[in-house]
C-alpha cells in the first residue's frame, strides 16, 4: 500500500499542474468536439488527462489509472488492484466551454474499493483542496500552508442550502426542496459542490439521477467524508470502486452527515 500522505502530495502537484494547462488553453479560443450528444471535450481535457496520467504512472508505477480520457484498455483490470486513482481531469467541461468558471480538476484514490483521497483543485477561485479519510481535510494555499476544512454543523433541512446540478437537474426537485424547507442552489461541475458541502458553505450535494462516472465520484466522497460528512448513492449504498460498471448510475448525496438521514427520507418521496 502507498503512503496517504505521500500520494496526496503527488496528486496535488499533478492537479496544480493541471489546471495551469487548463488555464492556459481557457484563455485562448479552443475548439469543442463531442464524444456523444451533449458531452463535450476539449484540448484542456486531454492534455489535463495525458499530464496527470504521466505523473501518476511515474511515481506509483503499477497501480492502475481510471481517467476519463484514457483508453479503457489502459486501466483494463483495475476491479482486482487494491488500490487505483480515479481522474477527471477537468470536471464540468460544459461549464468550461461556457466560460463560466465553474469547472474543476479531480484526482481520487481508492483502496479495497472504497474512496481514501481526494485532491479537487478550482483554478478560476483559485482553491486547492485535499482530504484523507479517517486523517482530516484542508485547504492549501499558494505559500503551501494549510487550514482545516469541516462540514457545517447544520441539523435540519429547513432552511439548509442545497446544491443541485445545472446540466443535469431531475424533475421534482425544486418542489421537493420547498416542500422541506430548504434552499436550492444551482451549481455545475460535480467537484465544486463537494468543495461547497466539504468547506461547510453548502449542507448538500443532492443528485437523486444519474451523476456521471466513478472519476466524478472518488476524489468528492474522500473530500467531504474527510471534512466530516457523508457520501453515497442516492438509496444510500456506498461507492464501491472495484466495479467494472463505473457509471454512478443511482445517483449521488453529500451532506454534513448529521442531514444524511434526513436528505435520504425526503428522496423516498420522490420514488
Amino acid at each position: 500500500m502507498i503512503d496517504l500522505s505521500r500520494a496526496a502530495q503527488a496528486a496535488l502537484d499533478a492537479a496544480l499542474a493541471a489546471s495551469e494547462t487548463v488555464m492556459a488553453i481557457y484563455q485562448t479560443p479552443f475548439a469543442v468536439d463531442y464524444k456523444a450528444k451533449d458531452d463535450p471535450v476539449t484540448r484542456a481535457d486531454r492534455e489535463a488527462n495525458s499530464l496527470i496520467c504521466e505523473r501518476l504512472a511515474a511515481q506509483f508505477p503499477g497501480i492502475p489509472i481510471v481517467a476519463e480520457e484514457s483508453s479503457p484498455t489502459s486501466y483494463a483490470g483495475f476491479e482486482a488492484a487494491s488500490e487505483s486513482w480515479f481522474v477527471d481531469p477537468l470536471d464540468g467541461t460544459r461549464e468550461f466551454v461556457a466560460r463560466n468558471g465553474e469547472f474543476a480538476v479531480m484526482i481520487g484514490l481508492a483502496r479495497d474499493g472504497r474512496a481514501a483521497l481526494g485532491v479537487i483543485v478550482a483554478p478560476t477561485w483559485p482553491r486547492a483542496l485535499v482530504g484523507i479519510v479517517g486523517e482530516g481535510a484542508w485547504e492549501v494555499t499558494r505559500d503551501g500552508s494549510r487550514s482545516p476544512i469541516k462540514v457545517s454543523s447544520r441539523s435540519s433541512l429547513e432552511g439548509a442550502t442545497v446544491l443541485v446540478s445545472r446540466s443535469h437537474r431531475p424533475p421534482g426537485i425544486s418542489a421537493l426542496l420547498a416542500t422541506v424547507g430548504a434552499t436550492e442552489v444551482v451549481y455545475g461541475s460535480s467537484g465544486l459542490k463537494a468543495v461547497l458541502v466539504a468547506t461547510g458553505a453548502n449542507d448538500v450535494y443532492l443528485q437523486p439521477g444519474p451523476a456521471g462516472m466513478r472519476w466524478d465520484a472518488c476524489a468528492s466522497e474522500a473530500l467531504v467524508v474527510a471534512a466530516g460528512g457523508i457520501c453515497t448513492d442516492a438509496a444510500g449504498n456506498a461507492f464501491d470502486y472495484r466495479t467494472r460498471d463505473l457509471s454512478n448510475a443511482r445517483g449521488l448525496v453529500a451532506t454534513n452527515g448529521r442531514l444524511h438521514p434526513p436528505t435520504m427520507g425526503a428522496l423516498r418521496t420522490m420514488r
